[in-house]
């Protein structure tokens, strides 16, 4: 980009390296100037709140024709010479506040207040009595956190934007500003360094892992002197001591990633840095009731956390993410990890984990006594969003000798959430870690065994659930644990219904679904009801229908949603094997948009099959073949084949063989590879018989709904996924969801088509 010029007075520096991005916040920072007299930018260290602020001093320059002045306060280690800095900047011969007011009074300047961060109140002070003193002065500071003036705006400067990891075109990667920063860098030491099709993913998650902190990009581009890109990556774990190597001319705190934050952390109260090291051992954010519960104590009250956790926000450390109700807190993963480099020195680590360990153990065990109810939905929402906390605590568990029973009773208690795991692989890698670590014979391990036997079975490995099913017989029996008895017949006649041995896997689980129901856990015996509905509809059983009633009305009258697009999956096979295909095709539409909803891939995989089997019969082949293309890239992407699905492969392979006979064996298979090609979104969009995408054209909005107008507008303005949630206060993935539906309607296949597009639209086509 062009360098900017010097005002005609005044004594900010020419720009040395070119400005990267920052298109949308200097057009606020203008216009927030332009409207009033004090704008604070804001950010966490590192940031780049300084060059914002010069370049949008340089352009707001022609506004002052008595000159933009910057005064660097980072070597001032007190405040008492504040005024005497800001007159001998501004040219003033005299450095009380009075007579400065004064000779600023009739002049039109700018004064750049920059790094005010460690003289908060003396910048506050004499910014708020230079203002009201001197109509023409204008004040531009950069801080960590607000100075609280009357009349200051403020404008939030947050990282760069980072490629999202689906983001694989290399136009969309290059567009964005990290990459970019990176690449330019690296250029300035490795003149022939470009970004190709051999580095890009490597550079995109390398932006990522340094949460697009400029100053933390700029550091790790001057390793490309000695380091490739991947050798770069692989090291950001002890990014502290590789990020070192800041320009010999830059001020001390900003030569190493380390100092930089020291910087921050000095400035910081004895309780807001233990508080910073205590909340280093969340992963993914948090409430304020887990900080509450897990950071209290040991020298902080817990009526205080909240004061504690508003100052941290208040100076760029630590994120508040959410609305309303749906509040989190979270910290960048750079300043995490500092943080816990400050907590291990303290000596505070393992007990605070273990208290993280136990809020993740609260937190499971709730969930499951409270995830057949009301609240369903709520559950499945909380605990996808505290995966990564669940994973901490685990990996915790499993690393930190005799605490590995803690892994077995959190993992085992995620059993009626699986939609927690990523895939079933996923919960029974967690158990079975666990399961060999600790090995006393007690309920715990009883109850983890058939829960991973359930795991693997949903993994179609039928033969490794055999043996952990026959431990927990054994020792659910010696312990005279009823409970884990139940469990392991329940799982025993699962494994059967999944061998397509329905006889047997009737017998099981009526005698399971006696037992649960003599237990009272209401929960554990509407999942036995479901698999005893879905072998009788399988086996043509004559009360196949009233027990698809029964599961239909527990799940409803208990208004748990997630379980209700089960029942109405089995439903909707009954009215299939019955013949009654238009009843079946709308319930295993409603069933379809209610595991959208869940994020359930595996439901969806299920009701995509079931519903290519209705359409087979109904003699919509095309459709039908398109749906088992789609069906079989679902079941892939959670690691479940329907090979070890027997129950359901019969079914399939009968529905292939006539839609291939039907079709011809070419039709077929261009049907089939057309539905394997569909994303999730596009999938179910088919099975939902939504319009087909149409072109886009001058009428580009009319074939989107409002709220994808809205997001690609934000989109168009440079936001990522993440960033676009954050703003609508909605879930990444729905952001991402909405984004992928934009590019399918528009038949775009990069975000910077949605830019050109938005760009060039004139304002009257809004």
């Amino acid at each position: 980009m062009r360098a900017t010029t010097r005002p005609r007075s005044g004594n900010l520096p020419f720009e040395l390296t070119s400005f990267v991005g920052r298109r949308r916040e200097l057009a606020e920072g203008k216009r927030a100037l332009s409207a009033g007299r004090m704008l604070t930018l804001i950010g966490v260290g590192g940031v780049g709140k300084t060059r914002l602020a010069l370049r949008i001093a340089a352009e707001a320059a022609r506004d002052f024709q008595d000159g933009v002045w910057l005064i660097d306060l980072a070597p001032l280690g007190a405040g008492d010479l504040l005024a005497e800095t800001v007159a001998a900047a501004v040219g003033s011969p005299h450095t009380d506040r009075t007579s400065l007011a004064e000779y600023l009074h009739d002049k039109k300047t700018l004064v750049v207040l920059d790094n005010c961060e460690h003289l908060l109140g003396q910048c506050a002070t004499l910014a708020g009595d230079l203002l009201s003193l001197a109509p023409g002065l204008s004040i531009l500071a950069t801080s960590r956190q607000a100075l609280h003036v009357a009349g200051e705006q403020l404008l939030h400067v947050a990282p760069f934007t980072v490629p999202e990891p689906a983001e694989a075109s290399m136009e969309d990667v290059l567009h964005n500003e990290a990459v970019r920063l990176f690449e330019d860098r690296a250029r300035s030491v490795v003149p022939e360094f470009t970004v190709n099709d051999a580095n890009v993913l490597v550079v995109a998650r390398l932006c990522r892992r340094l949460d697009g902190i400029p100053l933390a990009i700029e550091l790790a581009a001057a390793r490309i002197l000695i380091l490739s890109a991947e050798q770069i990556l692989q090291r950001l774990d002890d990014r502290f001591r590789l990020l070192t190597t800041g320009p010999t001319t830059a001020a001390p705190r900003q030569k190493t990633l380390r100092a930089l934050l020291d910087w921050s952390y000095e400035l910081c109260s004895d309780e807001e840095q233990a508080m910073w090291g205590r909340l280093s051992v969340f992963c993914g954010g948090c409430d304020l009731e887990a900080v509450e519960q897990v950071c209290s104590e040991d020298g902080i009250a817990r009526e205080s956390v909240p004061d504690l956790l508003a100052q941290l926000v208040g100076k760029s450390i630590v994120l508040r993410r959410g609305q309303g109700t749906d509040i989190r807190f979270d910290m960048l993963d750079t300043l995490c990890q500092y943080g816990r480099e400050r907590l291990v020195a303290s000596g505070e680590d393992k007990a605070l984990r273990l208290r993280h360990r136990d809020w993740c153990r609260g937190l499971a065990v709730r969930a499951e006594a409270e995830w057949f109810g009301d609240h369903q939905m709520d559950w499945l929402g909380r605990l996808a969003r505290e995966q990564g906390n669940v994973r901490a605590a685990l990996e915790f568990c499993l690393s930190e000798p005799g605490e590995a029973w803690g892994a077995l009773e959190i993992a085992a208690a995620m059993w009626s959430h699986r939609l927690s795991w990523s895939s079933p692989s996923e919960g029974h890698h967690w158990l079975e870690q666990a399961l060999a670590r600790e090995t006393d014979a007690d309920a715990i391990r009883a109850k983890a065994l058939w829960v991973d036997a359930w795991l693997v079975l949903l993994r179609g490995d039928p033969e490794a659930a055999e043996p952990l099913l026959e431990e927990c017989r054994t020792l659910a029996a010696r312990l005279g644990d009823e409970a884990q008895l139940a469990g392991a017949v329940h799982i025993t006649g699962f494994a059967a219904l999944l061998a397509a041995d329905f006889a047997r896997a009737y017998a099981l689980l009526e005698e399971a679904l006696d037992r649960r129901r003599a237990l009272g856990n209401r929960g554990h015996e509407w999942v036995v009801l479901f698999q005893l509905a879905v072998t009788a509809v399988l086996m043509d059983d004559p009360r196949s229908a009233q027990l698809c009633a029964e599961v239909l009305e527990a799940a409803r009258g208990a208004n748990a949603e997630w379980s209700v697009s089960y029942g109405q999956w089995v439903t909707a096979l009954e009215r299939w094997r019955r013949g009654a295909l238009r009843e079946a095709v709308p319930l295993m539409r409603d069933a379809v948009r209610l595991k959208l909803r869940c994020n359930d891939h595996l439901g969806l995989a299920q009701c995509i099959e079931g519903l290519a089997w209705i359409l087979a019969d109904d003699k919509r082949d095309e459709q039908a073949a398109q749906m088992l293309g789609a069906a079989q890239v679902l079941w892939r992407s959670i690691g479940t084949s329907l090979s070890g699905l027997g129950h359901l492969a019969g079914a399939h392979d009968r529905c292939a063989s006539a839609l291939r006979q039907r079709l011809r064996e070419e039709r077929f298979q261009a049907a089939f590879d057309r539905g394997s090609a569909l994303t999730l979104d596009q999938a179910a969009a088919l099975a939902l018989d939504e319009s087909p995408a149409r072109q886009a054209g001058p009428d580009v909005t009319s074939v989107l709904t409002r709220r994808e107008r809205e997001i690609a507008e934000y989109v168009a303005k440079g936001l990522s996924n993440k960033q676009i949630a954050e703003t609508l206060v909605i879930a990444q993935r729905t952001a991402e969801c909405h984004v992928e539906n934009i590019l399918r309607k528009l038949n775009f296949t990069s975000r910077s088509q949605i830019v050109k597009t938005w760009d060039a639209r004139r304002p009257d086509q809004e």
